[in-house]
């Protein structure tokens, strides 16, 4: 029986994930655009149209093992148990995630010339800011202060995340994230 032929999102899957799976084997500095082709089970004029490149390529194969970590947080009545699950979800990304930048990041910018926060930007296009429903929630409860949510308090606990993982190329540990939520941001924000 003759398989199938992919097109579409399932081509872009099977490649990408061909992608993340040649760089946590042989990091950026081996992945060429060939193996991930041969190992997708398509060719590199395919990868060419799609792809400008390994950098654009290793991007998108981030953006896709992002995806499958989603971070949206239902209400949980909560603000502490809401942002926990933020963390806990946004640590279960990072894990996977944290690996492949450690493999090219450095690689990455002398090649691309870009910023961190330009690759940053990239990797987020288009994702949805998770934090501010459930700093909005928090506010319509009564839990937290909206007067105390200027920028820099809003973001400190992305901000300590991201530090953590850029750092050590792994996620922080539960008792670190309930440490940040409890003797850091919601003593910050609490409504008195």
């Amino acid at each position: 029986m003759m398989e199938k032929r992919r097109r579409g999102n399932d081509l872009d899957s099977a490649i990408l994930d061909a992608a993340w799976l040649e760089l946590s084997e042989r990091g950026y500095a081996g992945l060429t655009m060939e193996a991930v082709a041969a190992r997708a089970g398509t060719s590199r004029p395919v990868l060419s149209r799609r792809w400008d490149g390994r950098a654009a390529l290793t991007v998108a194969a981030l953006r896709h093992q992002m995806h499958k970590h989603p971070l949206t947080v239902k209400d949980r009545g909560d603000l502490r148990k809401e942002l926990l699950e933020l963390l806990d979800r946004a640590a279960d990304r990072a894990a996977g995630v944290a690996v492949g930048l450690a493999f090219f990041a450095n690689e990455y910018f002398q090649h691309t010339r870009s910023s961190p926060l330009e690759l940053r930007a990239q990797l987020l296009l288009g994702e949805a800011n998770v934090l501010t429903p459930i700093l909005d929630r928090a506010v319509a409860r009564g839990e937290i202060d909206a007067k105390k949510l200027v920028p820099e308090v809003t973001t400190l606990l992305t901000d300590l995340f991201r530090h953590h993982v850029l750092m050590t190329w792994t996620a922080p540990p539960p008792a670190m994230r309930k440490i940040w939520v409890d003797a850091i941001f919601l003593p910050l924000v609490r409504a008195r």
